[in-house]
């Protein structure tokens, strides 16, 4: 899968969510584009955007988008703190579709 990891996800989890491609939006020219407009590019090129943005299925219209959403509910968006979700995640991932939103953590 193809996963952008919003700008509020440490870059370095990307590395423990093996096998599974991961960006962030620096990467893709796309640093500062906030949630709508990113939205709509990630789409274009990701199957997956991982945020912790707990109100961006409220503000979006995740049904109508080509693209599945994974929300990470964590005290913090410190590595230490996602750790222990890293599992989940990878779960979520694999399980979710485009136009639909799961929701991993506390």
């Amino acid at each position: 899968m193809r996963v952008l990891l919003d700008e509020c996800v440490p870059k370095r989890l990307g590395k423990l969510l093996t096998s599974h491609e991961c960006r962030i939006p620096a990467q893709m020219g796309w640093a500062g584009i906030k949630n709508g407009r990113l939205l709509a590019l990630a789409e274009k090129e990701f199957d997956i955007r991982v945020t912790m943005d707990r109100n961006l299925s409220f503000q979006q219209h995740i049904p109508k988008v080509a693209i599945g959403l994974v929300v990470l509910r964590a005290r913090s968006n410190r590595l230490g703190d996602l750790l222990p979700l890293v599992p989940e995640i990878l779960a979520a991932i694999s399980s979710v579709r485009s136009g639909e939103a799961a929701v991993v953590g506390e």
